[in-house]
């Protein structure tokens, strides 16, 4: 008999953020599935690891699902997961779904993929999925693409030392709110990214800000 595969299950939302919960009730059929998630969101962490203070894991009840909070970031998560919770090594991480795209060069800030690029320092393939839509999240529509891409992966394993990184396009593009996703596009990584724009705050203090650098961006992009 075949054995099912283990796939370990990340975010940076948050164990409680509607995505990972959408994520996992994509894959929940198909393999034996772990979530090791932040406890609270960690956007925008990139591949921060936390070493001034403890991490707190905590087993958070799953239907169907073995799961595990942990005060960190998504990197902490998948250190934790493979080192101190799992049993069994994963065949697979899967991240997300992230609320808000994660393409061109930001996607290096992403606390979503930088779970995943954990993983593949560790010589476990991932994907990062993510959503255009912060708002009205149609997290629905991207399950049925989630479980081919993921089995597809699973059976044509990624080059060692590579991930993959999904953005689902947002709703406004469909055709109305009632049609489904058009299909999948292999891209190239864009050149957008969130450049620094302070704000002064009070004296002597700013909060960074950003404002999103667009660049005439090449047809077979993620951006485009």
């Amino acid at each position: 008999m075949k054995k099912r595969p283990h796939i370990l299950i990340t975010n940076d939302d948050g164990i409680h953020a509607p995505g990972i919960k959408h994520l996992v009730d994509a894959l929940r059929g198909s393999a034996d599935l772990s979530i090791v998630a932040p406890a609270s969101e960690q956007s925008c962490i990139g591949l921060a690891l936390t070493l001034r203070s403890p991490l707190i894991i905590n087993e958070i009840k799953w239907e169907g699902a073995e799961s595990y909070s942990v005060t960190g970031t998504p990197a902490d998560c998948v250190k934790m997961a493979l080192s101190v919770i799992l049993r069994s090594r994963p065949d697979l991480i899967v991240s997300g779904i992230n609320r808000g795209g994660n393409q061109g060069r930001s996607l290096l800030y992403s606390g979503t993929v930088g779970g995943v690029i954990e993983g593949v320092f560790q010589g476990i393939g991932g994907i990062a999925f993510s959503s255009f839509d912060y708002e009205e999240t149609e997290y629905l529509a991207f399950e049925s693409y989630i479980l081919k891409i993921t089995n597809y992966i699973l059976t044509n394993p990624l080059p060692q030392g590579t991930l993959l990184n999904v953005n689902f396009p947002s709703h406004t593009l469909y055709k109305s709110r009632k049609d489904t996703l058009f299909g999948v596009k292999l891209t190239r990584q864009g050149r957008e990214y969130w450049a620094d724009d302070p704000k002064i705050h009070s004296p002597n203090t700013y909060m960074l800000g950003c404002k999103l650098l667009q660049f005439e961006e090449h047809e077979e992009s993620d951006t485009y």
